[in-house]
């Protein structure tokens, strides 16, 4: 932008004429007052005109180049983000698979606090895994269609016999598992941040009930039975739990409950807390 620069007019300090005669001050002063003047409106006269404007107006400096807009990207699908996860499976085997059906879970469990007490996210690459330690890094493959794609264990389930593994909304329908419901899948395990086959904390789960009456009579019962054991009753999002955790969370005594457990109602589960 250019702008015109302001008038400035003449300073005037007292005592600065010489003393003259009077018909020579006079002259001196009209004289003075008459250039002044002059130089006065000569200042506003050029303060007062505008800069040239319209087309035939050009800056002294060449104008930038316009850049096009780029195109906004479009979103990627969940099983075409490239994550380090990906980058380690593509350099590592597996340390061990096992195959089962796989179903998949969102509402009401969405924006709930999940097994690992982080809050459950349907739409990211996650998948709920009774026995596994928490936060295995696992690829799940369909056996029918071959998709495949690679998340992580962060919830316990699926509470449901014959079934192996829940998966998250978003990795029902990278691995294509979200339209039929159900699907034989392959888990092959790339990475545990815990061992396997011994170690960790176990527990044996019992429900779902759908009144809480029957899940505290059975509280009641199994802590006559097992009076070492820890043994609670909780609400979960499909009814009412009981859950036994023996001295020392022990993997052991949890399989030898899980084998003896005959309850009325409800199926038993062994399940690693860790």
């Amino acid at each position: 932008m250019i702008r015109a620069a302001a008038a400035t007019g003449t300073a005037f300090r007292s005592g600065w004429l010489p003393r003259l005669g009077l018909v020579s001050a006079v002259a001196v002063a009209t004289f003075s007052l008459a250039a002044c003047s002059h130089h006065h409106k000569s200042q506003v006269a050029q303060a007062s005109t505008p800069p040239p404007v319209g087309p035939s107006y050009e800056p002294s400096y060449p104008r930038p180049a316009a850049r096009p807009t780029p195109a906004a990207p479009a979103p990627a699908q969940p099983s075409e983000v490239a994550t380090d996860d990906d980058a380690y499976v593509a350099t590592h085997k597996p340390i061990y698979s096992e195959e089962g059906v796989a179903s998949w879970y969102g509402p009401p469990y969405h924006n709930h606090q999940g097994a690992n007490g982080k809050i459950f996210d349907q739409n990211a690459m996650t998948a709920a895994h009774r026995t596994l330690p928490m936060g295995s890094l696992i690829v799940v493959t369909n056996e029918k269609t071959g998709q495949s794609a690679t998340m992580r264990v962060t919830d316990r389930g699926p509470f449901v016999q014959g079934r192996l593994l829940d998966l998250s909304k978003a990795s029902a329908k990278a691995t294509g598992v979200y339209l039929p419901g159900t699907a034989a899948v392959r888990v092959d395990v790339y990475q545990t941040p815990r061992p396997i086959d011994f170690g960790g904390r176990w527990c044996v789960q019992i429900g779902a009930f759908e009144h809480e009456h029957k899940a505290e009579k059975l509280r009641d019962e199994l802590e006559r039975k097992y009076d070492t054991a820890n043994v609670i009753d909780f609400e979960g999002p499909t009814g009412y739990w009981v859950r036994i955790r023996p001295q020392g969370d022990n993997k052991e005594q949890a399989e030898s409950i899980a084998r003896r457990l005959r309850p009325d109602e409800g199926d038993a589960y062994l399940v690693r807390l860790d």
